[in-house]
């Protein structure tokens, strides 16, 4: 006959307790708290702005936000009648040529590094790839606009090739902007997104390659068996972060580089919520162009997760 030691049972803690036994945890957390609370939620209750006609006075924001005539949804149907479309497409047709190029491009980029045999050629080509990203948007739209100009390099090499005959003012052509925009945010953006997609190949098992080369796979087929499957799951999730960011064609380029001969064509949401809610005081509807484009992606992260999360099980969250 056996007989099993009788273990006392571990009194669990209450949740005040466990909270008074970590308080010094807590107490080094709670700045970065505090700096959300302040920082991230805080100015969120401007967003009460987008439902009122929001005029400021001098008796303070918040007195001034509380006081507002509230006029619901007038600013959003304002927007819809209006400039909608056009700021749409502009902000559409950028986004989608970014993404068309920015995406693929850092995926290649690390596939085609990760394949060189030359580390010092390697290291060069990495920190060159990446550099534009540091440079501001100040000085990278310098950099097109002189280009681009009419007596800028291009021209001159268009002119050199014989595959124009006259300089192409690139900056005063609509369409034009649509792609100018898409090549520089690729540009600047390539190398450090790049960066991201060589740590997922880095963790990819050695002995994979070994076993591959045994079996005859090519470099090629090395790729695209055991590289692009392996990093499938990042892959995913970036595509799922830039799908929620389409409407984020962003502002300094468009800004920068856009001028008034070309405003029906690189005026997107970004710029035109700038426009109409600093530039020319309409606060309410400002904040209305911007509440909107933020709930459309929010809509598409969320659907872009749900998707992926069916077609592969990649999902973000």
């Amino acid at each position: 006959m056996t007989t099993k030691a009788i273990t006392p049972a571990k009194h669990k803690k209450s949740l005040k307790s466990r909270l008074w036994d970590q308080k010094y945890l807590f107490l080094l957390m709670l700045p970065g708290v505090i700096w959300v609370l302040v920082i991230c939620y805080a100015p969120m209750t401007g967003l009460y702005m987008a439902f009122t006609n929001y005029r400021p006075s001098q008796n303070g924001y918040f007195f001034d936000l509380v006081n507002a005539k509230y006029v619901g949804l007038q600013w959003f149907q304002y927007f819809f009648r209006n400039d909608f479309g056009m700021i749409m497409r502009n902000t559409l047709a950028t986004s989608l040529l970014t993404l068309l190029f920015s995406f693929p491009a850092p995926i290649i980029l690390a596939v085609l590094l990760n394949e060189l045999k030359s580390i010092r050629l390697k290291k060069f080509i990495q920190t060159a790839s990446y550099l534009p990203y540091f440079i501001s948007w100040v000085i990278a739209s310098n950099i097109f606009l002189t280009f681009l100009s009419g007596n800028g390099i291009i021209n001159d090499l268009l002119l050199g090739l014989g595959l124009t005959n006259e300089r192409i003012l690139f900056f005063q052509h609509g369409p034009y902007f649509w792609w100018i925009i898409a090549i520089a945010n690729t540009w600047k953006g390539m190398g450090y997104n790049a960066i991201i997609y060589l740590s997922a190949i880095s963790g990819i098992d050695e002995q994979l390659y070994e076993a591959a080369e045994i079996d005859g796979a090519n470099r090629v087929k090395r790729i695209w068996h055991i590289t692009l499957p392996t990093i499938r799951p990042t892959i995913s999730i970036l595509l799922i972060l830039a799908i929620g960011g389409v409407l984020s064609t962003g502002f300094e380029q468009q800004l920068l580089m856009g001028n008034n001969a070309i405003l029906n064509y690189s005026d997107v949401l970004d710029t035109y919520a700038y426009r109409y809610g600093l530039a020319k005081g309409m606060y309410s509807y400002g904040t209305a162009v911007g509440l909107f484009k933020s709930i459309v992606s929010f809509i598409l992260v969320m659907s872009a997760n749900k998707i992926t999360a069916k077609l592969n099980d990649s999902a973000l969250f």
